[in-house]
């Protein structure tokens, strides 16, 4: 399965290019953190007080996710890892053109699903990651509305923490739809036709997503770059679609990047910091809106907001 190739190369190769730990940088945890911190600083003081206290959880939960594929726990039993890894990744190429907007606007990921397999496609193999997004985001607000309605403190508290993990968790998602590669089958290397000559090494995603942002990349250069404007979507799912498209028609200026100055822990090219910076940002900003709207939203009528704790 793609992600099981691919944790398996990259734990290599950032023990055998960087000298840094595979522990360390594994799935870019760094970029990961660093997504959620940023989207945490940018909420508005709205926000309800106990989720913006939280922010040091919500950066420790965002890299969760691939803490699931762990190994050692693959070995025992694949049916975790071959249940969530479809879920940070949409290859959008294995889907013809003319049908990939039907295919995005199906029921739910089920019918996603089925869509694709008339075209002979697995989505198990294509990935489904703009679903995992609209999922968490529909879980928080379903979490949020229950809050606003708790009888009691008690209640209340326990409600809380389904929250912070339910943010937490949607966050890794977020981040990983930031992020080229994880909306193409160009995920670790150019693969097929390459008439521009782009890298076609298995490091490559570790190169960039690991190994490049732990060295090069600080929350401070991300910060700023933050919208400064907290967006609620009237609906979730054409934002959603529009942040992967967004992403993925930038697949090709990454691998241009990574051929003019190869990514990894010595690039200092200026264009692969802004560059980085700003997808990282990106991540940033749609987390804090996603955050924003699953609050907002879960009142009963937009008058109808709970004063915050």
């Amino acid at each position: 399965m793609r992600l099981l190739r691919f944790t398996a190369v990259l734990s290599v190769a950032l023990i055998s290019t960087t000298g840094v730990s595979a522990h360390r940088l594994y799935w870019g945890e760094a970029g990961h953190r660093m997504t959620a911190q940023a989207a945490a600083a940018a909420l508005p003081g709205d926000m309800p007080k106990f989720f913006r206290d939280n922010a040091p959880q919500l950066a420790y939960l965002n890299p969760e996710p691939d803490r699931w594929r762990e190994r050692s726990e693959s070995i025992r039993d694949a049916a975790l890892t071959g249940a969530t890894a479809p879920n940070h990744f949409l290859d959008l190429e294995m889907i013809p053109v003319a049908s990939q907007a039907g295919a995005l606007a199906a029921k739910d990921r089920f019918a996603f699903a089925d869509t694709l397999r008339a075209h002979g496609i697995d989505a198990s193999v294509a990935g489904v990651l703009p679903f995992a997004i609209l999922e968490m985001t529909q879980h928080l607000r379903v979490s949020f509305r229950q809050w606003r309605a708790a009888p009691n403190d008690a209640q209340r508290t326990w409600i809380e923490a389904r929250i912070i993990n339910d943010a937490g968790i949607l966050g890794h998602y977020v981040a990983d739809g930031s992020n080229p590669a994880h909306t193409s089958i160009h995920y670790n290397g150019w693969v097929g036709a390459n008439p521009n000559g782009y890298a076609t090494d298995t490091r490559f995603h570790g190169r960039f997503e690991s190994a490049y942002v732990q060295a090069k990349i600080t929350l401070a250069d991300i910060t700023p770059a933050v919208g400064a404007s907290p967006r609620v979507f009237a609906s979730l799912r054409p934002a959603i679609v529009s942040y992967f498209m967004t992403t993925h028609a930038d697949v090709e200026r990454l691998y241009q990047l990574d051929k003019a100055a190869p990514f990894g822990i010595d690039t200092d090219a200026p264009d692969s910091k802004r560059f980085t910076v700003t997808r990282l940002a990106a991540g940033a900003t749609m987390l804090r809106d996603l955050w924003w709207t699953a609050w907002v939203t879960s009142a009963p009528d937009s008058s109808d907001q709970r004063q915050p704790r």
